[in-house]
């Protein structure tokens, strides 16, 4: 595809590898190739790579095929909708780079990269690619600007730097200026979905049948994403009554596919919520009252669904009746009346969503034929003084890491957030962790800090007891204090058992001195944290343009530890999510494989005056997977957000008889194009 490396220049400066790589001289030969997805597999095309015929990647299936026929032939109204999910570009504010150094000496090879999981990155070097063993190499991963998905892979310059440095005895340096030729890009499906509604509004069948687009090569995840991250949660928050998903994936000459924030969840996501959508409209059904019908009940400690995974805890209903409330939803419907009998195309759009998060349980993951396991680890070093320094196999590049595990520190020791220091990104302190991805941080990494702690408050309980001549049972910790029950004057302080952990001269026989431990987490199961979206649009008959005048939100992530990182992660996910709406995509040129967008020059990002103040809240329902009763919430924002716009579009366009737009982005252009000559 275009962007892929064909030769390496190394040079003592920068000036000089540019002007070397100048001097290159290719002989290339024109191939013919095919960029869209819909065309990668026709017959006759070209053939991207000859061990997949037909350009074919894989097939994968899930659901009950016989069960869901029989509930469409049951159904009292049938529906097809065709629907696209264009192919986005993460847009991280950082490029990625990477700076190798071997030491002759040694032997060991220390390599500082924009990475997501520096211990995934340097496994797959050491087991796949160069063959030398992990205790030899160190990856250092300090704040990365960003990564939404794209720099949780393995890319060539990396290992090229590696072995470079590893040949000519030197540091080697790279910076990228190409991402959007080079890194992974995100989503780019094409969808026939069908669904099967009884009179009454009752979802009875679900068939959906996916292209998805590869690109030229199958990245790390890449197989993953429209598969077991897609298909798994077609079932959405609904009772339905039989599911059958197919999914073919296919290369083109194009940048490879692989996770982009979301992942699976938001393609899935956005899939359902238009055919639900669809299929109010075909029944002359409100899009909340369907959605109500059809919602699983209330529930604590599980929820099997059709589609292989089993939900942890879900309230759907009051998620979605809070933001009805907030919205004020008969109210909205009587102004929306008015507006048309004015000529203003004024709409609303729903998204109640749920997805899977705390992406771990190794069982799982092996079983579907992950390579790795995906547990995390925390490992907790109480100094001598009392401070705390938590090395956390989860990699902060945004998400707020270094105030949330600190908290998390802070409330269960009781000591300040001050006086904890919290190290990630360094193999060479880590013991080993997984990274952050799939909303796992807090869940997963968060669980492996606090068994960490716990094992520190019962190995205190024993020296605390001892310094108090009392018995370990009979003590107990709170407010930074170690304490006899019963006997409130009768304590030590945290710091003052830290300092005796150190310095044992009156301390329990048979106990290690020290007061560190680490911990390793890998839960039994995935967390789903739900909610409910809407966004108000007014469309401009003349134009197309679309405004959002309202945009409301209700999220249910379980527990929250910081409010305020949680709602930043929601109001930076709903712009993602606004962004593939209204404005992204990449275009590739079919007959050249020219990536079009390959700037953004070209390639269009939300802007400020594009979003209005968002109207947060959340409702709480703690996951039992985890002590913390944490969900997930990174991801969220960017699932529900694109559906909710558009179908807040299309419920606009409706007087027009407007019922579906088949593709997104929803430029002025495209809406302008699709009124057409209905506009008056």
């Amino acid at each position: 595809h275009v962007g892929d490396p064909v030769a390496v220049v190394i040079a003592d400066s920068q000036g000089a590898a540019t002007d070397a790589a100048e001097k290159v001289r290719v002989d290339w030969e024109p191939l013919p190739t095919v960029t869209a997805t819909e065309n990668a597999a026709k017959p006759g095309g070209p053939t991207i790579h000859a061990a997949a015929p037909g350009n074919v990647a894989f097939k994968w299936a899930l659901g009950d095929a016989a069960a869901t026929d029989a509930a469409f032939k049951n159904a009292a109204v049938t529906l097809k909708k065709r629907i696209v999910n264009q192919r986005l570009v993460a847009n991280a504010m950082e490029p990625r780079a990477c700076i190798a150094r071997y030491e002759d000496a040694t032997g060991e090879l220390t390599l500082w990269i924009t990475s997501q999981n520096p211990h995934v990155h340097r496994l797959l070097m050491c087991a796949f690619v160069l063959g030398i063993p992990e205790h030899k190499v160190r990856v250092i991963a300090p704040d990365v600007g960003g990564g939404f998905g794209s720099k949780i892979f393995l890319y060539n310059e990396e290992v090229v730097c590696s072995w470079a440095s590893r040949q000519l005895k030197r540091p080697v340096r790279w910076t990228g200026r190409e991402a959007y030729l080079t890194d992974a890009h995100g989503r780019d499906h094409v969808t026939d979905a069908e669904v099967a509604l009884a009179r009454d509004g009752k979802i009875l069948g679900l068939r959906v049948k996916t292209t998805a687009n590869m690109g030229a090569y199958l990245s790390t995840f890449a197989p993953a994403i429209p598969t077991f991250l897609y298909g798994t949660l077609l079932n959405g928050v609904y009772s339905i009554g039989a599911i059958h998903v197919d999914v073919t994936g296919v290369f083109t000459n194009t940048t490879a596919v692989d996770a982009y924030r979301g992942a699976g969840r938001p393609e899935a996501c956005y899939v359902l919520e238009r055919i639900v959508d669809a299929g109010a409209r075909a029944l002359g059904m409100d899009a909340a009252e369907i959605r109500r019908k059809n919602f699983i009940p209330k529930f604590a400690n599980g929820f099997q669904t059709l589609v292989a995974v089993t939900y942890d805890s879900g309230d759907y209903a009051a998620a979605f009746d809070k933001l009805l409330q907030m919205l004020d939803y008969k109210k909205f419907r009587t102004e929306q009346e008015q507006a048309r009998k004015q000529g203003r195309l004024l709409g609303i759009g729903f998204s109640t969503y749920i997805e899977a998060c705390s992406i771990a349980p190794s069982k799982v993951v092996g079983a579907l034929g992950a390579g790795a396991g995906l547990y995390e680890s925390g490992k907790v070093r109480v100094h001598p003084t009392g401070m705390v320094t938590v090395y956390t196999g989860s990699h902060s590049h945004g998400q707020g890491h270094e105030t949330t595990f600190a908290q998390l520190v802070a409330d269960e020791l009781g000591i300040p957030m001050e006086h904890v220091e919290i190290v990630h990104g360094d193999t060479g302190s880590i013991p080993f962790g997984m990274g952050t991805y799939g909303s796992r941080s807090a869940s997963v990494g968060g669980t492996a800090i606090l068994m960490s702690l716990r094992k520190i408050k019962e190995k205190g309980k024993l020296i605390a007891a001892h310094l108090l001549e009392a018995s370990p049972k009979d003590m107990e910790y709170a407010n930074g204090q170690f304490q006899v029950k019963g006997v409130p004057g009768k304590s030590v302080p945290f710091g003052a058992v830290s300092l005796t952990a150190y310095v044992p001269h009156n301390y329990p026989d048979g106990l290690e001195p020290g007061l560190e431990e680490t911990s390793f987490y890998d839960p039994s199961n995935f967390c789903f944290p739900f909610g409910a979206h809407a966004c108000v649009v007014e469309v401009d008959r003349d134009t197309g343009s679309v405004k959002i005048v309202r945009y409301l939100a209700v999220d249910d992530v379980g527990n929250v530890i910081n409010p305020m990182i949680v709602d930043g992660m929601v109001h930076g996910g709903i712009a993602q999510g606004v962004g593939q709406a209204l404005c992204e995509g990449a275009v590739y040129d079919d007959a050249s494989g020219q990536l079009v967008t390959a700037s953004m020059m070209d390639y269009a990002l939300p802007k400020a005056d594009m979003l209005p103040s968002y109207e947060t809240d959340r409702t709480v329902t703690p996951t039992p997977v985890n002590p913390l009763g944490v969900k997930g919430a990174g991801e969220t924002g960017t699932i529900a957000a694109t559906p909710a716009v558009m179908n807040a579009v299309v419920d606009a366009l409706a007087p027009l008889g407007i019922d579906h737009i088949e593709a997104m982005p929803l430029t002025a252009e495209r809406v302008w194009k699709t009124i057409g000559p209905r506009k008056a």
